[in-house]
């Protein structure tokens, strides 16, 4: 079996994190994750302090196993929701869209292990020296906010970077995907995409469909005029989007308002037109449903197998 620091420090089976899909990674999907062997994570998102500390104590009746919360850093929420998590003694806190430098040490305190996802080198770096246990390098083939580098480029700068833990995310959905970072130095993966399909994910099932049938060149970048990209499935919704964020005409307050809650509506209501369908590049691996053990499971089986036959590809020196 496949057991790294992250397994140890973490006190889970695999080296598996669920990524934190706003208004999709809720306590159901999070403690099925977590009961399956990884680590569930549940989307703080832009709700309340109150709002998330009921998820977490739902996600405490349905797990015994230890789970996160993502704490979304440019949520109007922000300060309040880091105050519950601190009171509630999450085991683990993963941060993105922002520096989350203000609430380190307070979760330090509260015994939170602290995990902010980076896209350079420069804030892994930055997070190392002010204590966090691990970080997510994640690469611009993930879904949702991206940055520029890819996952192959970014995992071992940052490996190389920093003496902290490393965990891989961006295009990972199997268990070529884990070799893969943990031949880049990773000690574990971060995958989001793959688990939309998950028996528990309770998002709409349109988008569930639309994942399963998405093909390699499915996904598409948008709102770099605003300075946060985002990647999801082409649709209705990213075409108009595209148009008007090409039309100079257009101000950069209208495509705000344009977006404004897209993601919502593709994910609750399974809006064709009107939402956005936020997802990784490796959709076009994603073919199938199953219950979100079994998803944990099946990466971690598939990375062993793999791990175990790759001497055949090293010729060794006969002695002389």
């Amino acid at each position: 079996m496949i057991h790294t620091c992250l397994c140890k420090d973490l006190g889970i089976e695999y080296p598996v994190l669920q990524g934190g899909m706003a208004w999709i990674a809720d306590a159901d999907l999070a403690a099925a994750v977590s009961n399956g062997g990884g680590l569930g994570i549940i989307a703080a998102m832009n709700a309340d302090g109150e709002s998330i500390r009921a998820e977490i104590r739902k996600c405490r009746t349905l797990t015994q196993k230890p789970f996160g919360v993502n704490v979304m850093l440019m949520s109007p929420y922000v300060d309040e929701v880091a105050k519950v998590v601190a009171e509630e003694r999450i085991p683990v806190v993963v941060t993105g869209a922002g520096n989350p430098a203000k609430y380190i040490k307070d979760w330090n305190d509260a015994g939170c292990k602290v995990i902010p996802v980076v896209a350079s080198v420069a804030l892994a770096k930055m997070m190392e020296r002010r204590g966090v246990y691990a970080v997510i390098a994640e690469g611009g083939e993930s879904g949702g906010h991206i940055g520029e580098m890819s996952t192959m480029a970014l995992v071992p700068q940052v490996v190389s970077a920093v003496r902290i833990p490393v965990i891989a995310a961006g295009g990972i959905a199997d268990g070529r995907g884990l070799v893969a970072a943990l031949a880049l130095g990773a000690v574990g993966v971060q995958m989001g995409t793959r688990f939309l399909v998950a028996d528990e994910c309770n998002v709409h099932e349109n988008y569930k469909q639309k994942i399963l049938a998405a093909k390699d060149t499915d996904t598409v970048v948008t709102g770099r005029r605003l300075g946060h990209p985002v990647r999801g499935l082409r649709s209705a919704f990213s075409r108009v989007y595209t148009e008007k964020e090409n039309d100079p005409s257009f101000s950069a307050e209208e495509l705000e308002a344009l977006g404004s809650s897209s993601l919502r509506r593709a994910a609750r209501e399974g809006d064709l037109e009107t939402g956005s369908f936020l997802c990784g590049q490796i959709a076009g691996l994603v073919n199938r449903k199953m219950p979100a053990a079994e998803i944990v499971r099946s990466v971690c089986s598939e990375a062993e197998e793999i791990l175990l036959s790759m001497h055949s590809y090293v010729k060794g020196v006969d002695s002389v």
